[in-house]
């Protein structure tokens, strides 16, 4: 046994035994989850007596109690690109929905642009929606404060077994703020790892040996060929969200929201949190960036553009994007952008394990829903039925796609129609096909992957900013007048990085450090 596979098994024990000790003080304290005397929870009794639903695996015979319940309309809300046949897609899923919870679908998708304004105005205006896209990296544990979604613990345990009997328990474990599941993971690869996808075909044509590039710094002879021989090419597309300083290509722990600042280093030992402006890697990485930027390697408007990287990537006008990369990344990509058999991907930094990843993608319960159980049996059926978890990320066979064998499909002249991209986003992605230009042992691919992976000093922790709410936000607020220009390369380092750290700190940066390390070291010292 190796040295990393040691610590992933003792960090999994640890978690383990922290997540039934959980269990075991709220089934002693008889506390009731907050949806339990909200009036959204939903009235699952026939004749007084409750109706018990394992929503896994159901046939017509095992049902009758569904069609007893009211009629609900669930509002899904994920980010992602509206699809041109997305009615299509929710007319064939409410078909099935109605026979196994008596539930149709509305399928709202938001553009990645978009996404954070959007969801900010659901939250603070209490819609009406059920169930919404979350994860560590996206604000959960700052919309969690703001009371915007349900503890889901109990609707696990009574609605959601298919999900407690095929994923990891790490996942629900690592997920947790203060005890508690406010989302349900996705259950997909468990460790990370951050580079770039590229234009394989351009880099064989341009004679450029991508075998050679082993750091940031390593690109930067590559992107002087494509600018010197492909002008019309950029070399590097980057925008919000998406830089060399992004959390999965620094290996930036923020032991939780990476909206909130303060980060250890993922793949190394310490556990004195820092502000990124502290570590030495995010400064030099800012560095090579502008002069990435100056050279002309990266797009202009990156300090501005709102446009996904994939989409950039269809355009035929870039020659790689940055990405968070897993076993056959590109080639998902290739599908996506009509782009088979031109991406490879290059990792830049070693597999990582953090709470970022078991909870890089979960499904929440809004806390405005006005039935969270259906929610929940929703749920469920995309981490147990392999129909609805393929028509909600494929399609409809036979238009969408074409299945080769039980589990391979191959794209027809309407996969453009319905191809959102999203399969890392719902349910269990172990159920998912594989495209035929896929390897076909992709899924065996991710259990290999998640061996030999480090295992953050943080992985299991998430920090409560309760305590610091104003400073958080008026520090959000200065991000993202600043954050984006720099981590683009858009601005002069030198001239606006003391700038920045003047206005965090007085905005109250070194409060909300000095809180997290707080609970850091309590965490640390209680494992």
């Amino acid at each position: 046994m190796t040295r990393s596979m040691y610590h992933l098994m003792r960090a999994r024990m640890l978690l383990l035994t922290c997540f039934f000790l959980v269990i075991a003080c709220s089934n002693e304290s008889g506390t009731e989850p907050a949806w339990s005397n909200s009036e959204a929870k939903s009235q699952l009794e026939i004749n007084n007596e409750s109706v018990s639903l394992d929503t896994g695996e159901m046939d017509e015979a095992d049902n009758s109690d569904i069609h007893q319940l009211k009629a609900y309309t669930l509002k899904f809300v994920y980010t992602g690109a509206p699809q041109k046949d997305e009615e299509e897609i929710e007319a064939a899923m409410n078909d099935y929905l109605l026979t196994k919870i008596n539930a149709k679908i509305d399928l709202i998708p938001i553009d990645w642009g978009p996404w954070d304004d959007k969801v900010n105005l659901m939250i603070a205006s209490r819609e009406k929606i059920d169930i919404l896209f979350t994860a560590q990296w996206n604000k959960h544990a700052i919309n969690v404060s703001k009371g915007a979604f349900l503890v889901v613990d109990e609707l696990l345990d009574q609605y959601g077994q298919g999900i407690l009997q095929s994923l990891d328990p790490v996942f629900l474990a690592g997920a947790k703020i203060e005890g508690h599941n406010y989302a349900v993971p996705t259950n997909k690869e468990l460790a990370a790892q951050g580079g770039i996808i590229y234009r394989a075909d351009i880099a064989e044509e341009l004679g450029i040996d991508m075998t050679k590039v082993k750091s940031i710094e390593d690109l930067d002879e590559v992107y002087q060929i494509v600018r010197e021989k492909k002008p019309e090419i950029t070399p590097l597309y980057l925008k919000m969200g998406e830089s060399f300083n992004t959390h999965y290509i620094g290996n930036f722990d923020a032991l939780g929201d990476t909206s909130i600042p303060g980060v250890i280093l993922k793949d190394g030992e310490s556990t004195k949190v820092l502000p990124a402006y502290e570590v030495g890697r995010y400064i030099d990485t800012l560095h090579v960036t502008r002069k990435f930027f100056q050279k002309g390697y990266i797009n202009k408007d990156a300090a501005t553009n709102q446009t996904m990287n994939s989409e950039a990537l269809r355009s035929g006008d870039v020659f790689s994007i940055t990405g968070a990369l897993k076993p056959g990344k590109s080639e998902e990509l290739a599908i996506q952008t009509g782009m088979i058999g031109k991406l490879a991907q290059l990792p830049l930094n070693v597999k990582t394990i953090a709470t970022s990843e078991t909870a890089g993608a979960m499904l929440a319960i809004s806390s405005t829903s006005q039935d969270p159980a259906r929610a929940m049996m929703f749920i469920n059926l995309l981490h147990t039925d392999v129909y609805l978890n393929n028509l909600l990320n494929y399609g409809i066979e036979g238009r969408h796609y074409i299945k080769v064998s039980e589990n391979v499909i191959r794209p027809t002249e309407y996969t453009q129609n319905y191809n959102p991209g999203t399969t890392w986003m719902f349910g269990n992605q172990f159920l998912n096909y594989v495209w035929e230009s896929e390897d076909p042992m992709k899924w065996n691919s991710f259990k290999q992957f998640n061996q030999e992976a480090k295992v953050s000093p943080g992985l299991g922790f998430v920090f409560n900013g309760d305590t610091v709410r104003a400073e958080v936000a008026a520090v959000g607020n200065v991000d993202r007048q600043y954050q984006t220009a720099l981590e683009t390369g858009s601005v002069d380092v030198d001239k606006i990085l003391p700038e920045y750290i003047e206005r965090l700190k007085a905005a109250g940066i070194e409060k909300i450090i000095a809180e997290k390390q707080k609970q850091f070291d309590q965490f640390l010292t209680s494992k």
